[in-house]
């Protein structure tokens, strides 16, 4: 799979950066009984500072169970996770939680909004818990609540929200606490073509300017083909792409 030609620029830059996030030999399996199901099979992977990685495949393939682990939503049966040189899965259950809080964003296939909070409290919810001062924290997320398109929608529940509404206050959940790296399950999957455009522009512009990187899994080719780079998953591997041959 040979990069995408615009954006050769920003592969030589990213080249250059340190890495972010290590992924080493990782495996996952599950067992029912005398039956084992092969997940992941020894995958390796790097993703480096502000990078913007896809990572592609058929249901079933492992991607979704791949980010899991590396955001410790899942544990690996074998293998590493190293976030800025720290081992995920050799620290303290409270330490994990506190990395998923400060250094990690996440965006789900289904939104996971509190339902009896406003999206203005919804998406501050995270800088809350980190213990930010709260009025900083609610005008970091009206500025993230306008900038995907939602600044005349902050005072509703999710209830009086559309679906894709509400998938966009995850979005902007995602990213209040300037994590140094997001996992996203289908981002745009929700969202109508202009949003999702929008939405897709918000990764870009945040990427560059606060170097935070996205690992995005997408069934959508429009969008992993502007990411930086694409992976494939198959059948639990991660396959190399032909430029690395």
């Amino acid at each position: 799979m040979a990069l995408n030609p615009c954006h050769i620029e920003s592969i030589a830059r990213i080249s250059m950066q340190d890495v972010l996030l290590q992924v080493q030999a990782v495996s996952k399996s599950y067992h029912d009984g005398d039956v084992t199901t092969q997940v992941l099979s020894d995958v390796d992977l790097q993703v480096f500072k502000g990078e913007q990685l896809a990572i592609v495949g058929t249901s079933g393939s492992g991607k979704s169970t791949l980010l899991h682990i590396m955001g410790t939503l899942d544990k690996p049966s074998s293998g590493k996770v190293l976030l800025a040189g720290e081992d995920l899965y050799q620290v303290s259950s409270a330490r994990q939680a506190q990395i998923r809080n400060q250094d990690l964003g996440f965006i789900y296939q289904f939104h996971h909004l509190l339902p009896e909070f406003t999206a203005l409290e919804n998406v501050a919810m995270p800088a809350f818990i980190q213990g930010r001062d709260r009025s900083q924290a609610q005008a970091d997320a009206k500025v993230l609540l306008e900038r995907v398109g939602l600044g005349h929608r902050m005072s509703h529940i999710p209830a009086e929200l559309s679906g894709g509404e509400r998938q966009r206050v995850a979005i902007a959940r995602a990213l209040i606490n300037k994590p140094k790296l997001v996992l996203a399950d289908e981002p745009t999957g929700n969202l109508d073509a202009k949003s999702g455009e929008a939405v897709y522009e918000l990764i870009r512009e945040l990427a560059n300017q606060l170097g935070t990187a996205f690992v995005v899994v997408t069934h959508d080719p429009k969008l992993a083909a502007r990411m930086d780079r694409q992976l494939t998953m198959k059948n639990g591997y991660l396959q190399v792409p032909d430029s690395a041959q």
